[in-house]
């Protein structure tokens, strides 16, 4: 395993970064390239109260051309669907070229009522991997108060 467990305790510990929400989950994303090296990272609501980590992280690589060998780490499944912007999580990293989602837990369906981001994802042909195990028990993925 390439490091998996590592970069995604990070993704955990990110998301505590992310300011209390009843209406969001805190997630914590960072982006590997494929040789290892950290390229970006984003928590939720870093920059405004609608921003997902994984959008976050994207977005501060615009264009970078390490993205195609990339995995990306979420504390949370990305998104298959959203009400506050156009495209999906998953939808954003299968534009950015991103080939493998490693996350800690599948979205509960507290704000929609079927998550499919590992759906879309796996359609799209990117390798899909969740490790529920590697957070501690006491991490709040959901609302933080």
């Amino acid at each position: 395993m390439i490091k998996h467990e590592a970069w995604l305790r990070q993704a955990i510990d990110l998301a505590g970064q992310c300011p209390p929400s009843d209406t969001a989950f805190s997630v914590g994303a960072i982006i590997v390239d494929c040789h290892g090296r950290e390229l970006a990272r984003g928590y939720s609501r870093e920059q405004d109260p609608k921003v997902h980590a994984e959008e976050s992280a994207i977005a501060k690589l615009a264009g970078h051309p390490g993205l195609a060998g990339a995995t990306i780490y979420c504390s949370l499944e990305p998104c298959g669907e959203r009400a506050s912007r156009p495209a999906s999580c998953a939808q954003l990293i299968i534009e950015a070229g991103i080939g493998r989602v490693v996350a800690a837990w599948a979205e509960p369906d507290d704000f929609v009522r079927e998550p499919c981001g590992y759906q879309i994802l796996r359609a799209a042909g990117l390798d899909v991997v969740e490790l529920p195990d590697i957070a501690a028990p006491n991490y709040r993925h959901a609302k933080t108060v």
